[in-house]
């Protein structure tokens, strides 16, 4: 039997049913002859339905293939790949675009962005108010920036507002955007370790009426919030409104809030600073104001617990240590009463922390540094009229000196102004055994050192003293300096004499360094003057009369400041 005799088998034992319109008696008024027409119409419309949506499949490559070259036109420095592309007339003339890239052209790996889908479509609701604007959905978007590209950047002299992001974004849809989210968005930053890579996510936003409206400055009418993960355990809210028309970029203005950010993240990055951070947590909140001409940053309440901080003067870097020092003092200086930017910070408060100072350009090495740190900043500013910044500290210096400081800064103006008062009760002085070699040459076995200084800075003038007190002090001990050279323990033992011989009533050594001077100098700024007091003043009250081995003289003479 051949297979076109199995066909008519089949045929005949098949019994096919077809469907049929059940046409009952007309109801009064209704023709018979409009189903006719209203079949040849659904068919119609059916049959344009098929049309476009087969149509769509054919225009989907033409159309990805135009909008690649288009996006490649409008940015500058950047190149992007489109790999899909799928648009849907029937749902609200929807357009995907698939796994778009963008990458750096200089630095082309890793890509600086990949999106696994970006979703626009006519939004229902602007119809009904006879509006044709556009709800666009960003899907995962991943951004991946390292130290090279992040320097390549800043380096581009090109205008932000010439970069074509803002009309890229636009090509992209011929609609305004109305509705804008981003869901489940990641940021990963890597400097020079990709071991160790900071990392925003679960990053979602959504913003709400962005249309084509043109508002005065400072005026924001998109609603905008934000929520993200900050280093796996910090958490990122930020609820405001924006103007995303502006030029060259857009201005929002918004609280936020930030909790629990683990700091020890950030040490790849602040090691260019030369800080080293282990530890810490910082929470954070306040009020943010960021736009083309204006630049506020209202800081209501600033924590860290938990931190230690350490400054390392290193051989390897103190050529790039004084550019950064100018850089920063120059960043400062512009900040200084500038009228577009506002910097207030309510209160600071740095809690169970350590901050030191070391220096491996000395021998030998030596570091000193605030144990049991509390430190309390309030009404700091930039601008001169919001009045002088208040500080408290109390710590443990080199773990044992009690140790107590208030202050009220200027913190701008063309000199520094302050007020100091600092005392340190009970250092124990073995402790500062490599400050004391590295100035001085020599070390002590036993005592103890006490430290008063008050310091006022006012109309380029500073006037104040420093007092630094030394009971019970040992310099020389054979025993423990036998296997020193001989000049060196007859070196140790003059040190020895001279203070037994200072020595008062209560077997104490005592100095008291009187500081008066002009600080007239234009690029005096408060940190260089503090500085220059701290090396011309405390260490000739530690070490009065004697030459230091490494560098000649002492640096300044008794009652000036330099």
């Amino acid at each position: 039997m051949g297979l076109s005799t199995h066909w008519r088998s089949a045929r005949d034992h098949v019994r096919v049913w077809v469907p049929h319109w059940r046409i009952d008696a007309p109801r009064a008024g209704v023709s018979r002859r409009r189903h006719p027409v209203l079949r040849w119409t659904a068919a119609i419309v059916a049959v344009l339905i098929v049309i476009i949506v087969v149509g769509s499949f054919f225009i989907n490559e033409p159309l990805r293939r135009y909008m690649e070259s288009t996006l490649n036109k409008d940015l500058k420095g950047y190149s992007v790949r489109l790999p899909g592309l799928v648009f849907n007339p029937l749902l609200g003339f929807k357009i995907t675009f698939k796994g778009l890239t963008i990458i750096q052209n200089q630095h082309p790996q890793p890509p600086v962005a990949k999106f696994t889908a970006i979703s626009a479509r006519v939004q229902g609701g602007g119809l009904l108010h006879g509006r044709l604007v556009a709800d666009f959905l960003v899907d995962h978007p991943q951004l991946h920036v390292n130290l090279p590209q992040l320097e390549t950047e800043a380096k581009d002299k090109t205008p932000v507002k010439q970069k074509g992001w803002q009309q890229a974004l636009e090509d992209m849809y011929p609609l305004k955007i109305n509705h804008f989210r981003i869901r489940d968005g990641e940021i990963t930053y890597i400097d020079k370790d990709p071991q160790r890579p900071l990392r925003i996510a679960e990053l979602n936003v959504t913003a709400e009426n962005i249309r084509n409206i043109r508002v005065a400055d400072r005026e924001y009418p998109s609603t905008v919030q934000l929520s993200a993960r900050v280093f796996d355990t910090g958490q990122l809210r930020v609820d405001g409104h924006a103007n995303f028309l502006e030029e060259p970029f857009a201005g929002v203005n918004g609280d936020f809030d930030i909790k629990d950010v683990h700091l020890k993240d950030v040490n790849p990055v602040a090691q260019h600073a030369n800080l080293r951070i282990s530890g810490g947590v910082l929470s954070a909140s306040g009020h943010i104001e960021y736009a083309p001409k204006v630049e506020d940053v209202h800081m209501k309440d600033l924590t860290i617990d938990g931190v230690q901080v350490e400054y390392v003067h290193a051989p390897q870097t103190q050529a790039t240590e004084a550019q950064h020092v100018t850089k920063v003092e120059h960043a400062a200086k512009e900040a200084s009463n500038a009228p577009k930017l506002l910097l207030v910070v309510d209160r600071l408060k740095v809690a169970n922390s350590t901050m030191g100072y070391v220096d491996d350009t000395k021998k030998p090495a030596y570091s000193v540094y605030l144990d049991d740190t509390d430190l309390q900043v309030t009404n700091f500013s930039n601008q001169q009229k919001y009045g002088p910044a208040h500080v408290e500290l109390n710590g443990k210096f080199m773990d044992t000196g009690i140790t107590t400081l208030k202050a009220a800064f200027e913190p701008v103006g063309k000199q520094p102004e302050f007020d100091l008062k600092l005392s340190i009760v009970g250092t124990q002085l073995e402790k500062m055994n490599n400050l004391l070699r590295a100035y001085g040459d020599f070390d002590v076995t036993r005592g103890s050192f006490t430290l008063y200084t008050e310091l006022t800075a006012k109309n380029g003038t500073v006037n104040g003293y420093i007092k630094p007190i030394f009971r019970d002090m040992k310099v020389y001990d054979r025993r423990q300096d036998k296997s020193k050279p001989l000049l060196h323990q007859v070196y140790e033992a003059v040190v020895g004499g001279v203070s037994h011989l200072l020595e008062n009533p209560h077997e104490a050594v005592a100095t008291k360094t009187n500081i008066s001077g002009s600080l007239s100098q234009p690029n005096v700024n408060t940190r260089q003057a503090l500085l220059n007091l701290i090396q011309n003043a405390f260490f000739k009250a530690i070490l009065p009369g004697f030459e230091r081995e490494a560098g000649g003289t002492l640096a300044a003479d008794q009652g000036s400041v330099k």
